[in-house]
């Protein structure tokens, strides 16, 4: 199977499926659900649709019940939808990105507040022994001039 044709199936089942949570599927255990993403193999014979719930972890569990008991109803509609003649068997799967995103969005905070704690103790701090310990001595640079400024004499 061409990888384009399964990435455009794929997108057209997660919309689907999250068509039919919208205005179709009235479970009252069903929540806030977003269709995150739809993931078809190659032989186009089963699909994994990745969902978020907005919630608490009690109402997730909800949603996640309702959209088990409405699997054969949606991929019956998927079915219909999108005219193969297989239609993929379902899995729907708790996606793991939000989690995922609020431990970065922690793991940032914690980084940015030990930079300030860095940035505070660093106030007023001096260096130890000589601000440039590589630093040549002045006739040293003296010597270096004078050999510029013949060189260049003789080029013009």
């Amino acid at each position: 199977m061409d990888d384009a044709r399964t990435r455009r199936l794929a997108e057209r089942i997660s919309k689907i499926v999250a068509e039919l949570l919208e205005r179709r599927i009235k479970d009252p255990r069903l929540g806030f659900v977003t269709v995150t993403e739809a993931r078809l193999t190659n032989d186009l014979r089963e699909a994994k649709v990745f969902y978020t719930v907005f919630g608490t972890p009690e109402e997730q569990e909800d949603s996640a019940a309702a959209l088990r008991s409405a699997t054969g109803i949606i991929r019956s509609e998927v079915g219909r939808l999108t005219g193969l003649r297989h239609t993929p068997s379902l899995e729907f799967i708790a996606d793991a990105l939000p989690e995922n995103a609020q431990r970065i969005d922690d793991l940032v905070a914690t980084a940015k507040q030990r930079d300030e704690e860095l940035a505070r103790a660093r106030e007023g701090a001096q260096w130890a022994g000589d601000p440039d310990p590589y630093k040549k001595p002045a006739d040293d640079w003296d010597d270096e001039d004078d050999d510029d400024e013949d060189g260049d004499d003789e080029d013009d």
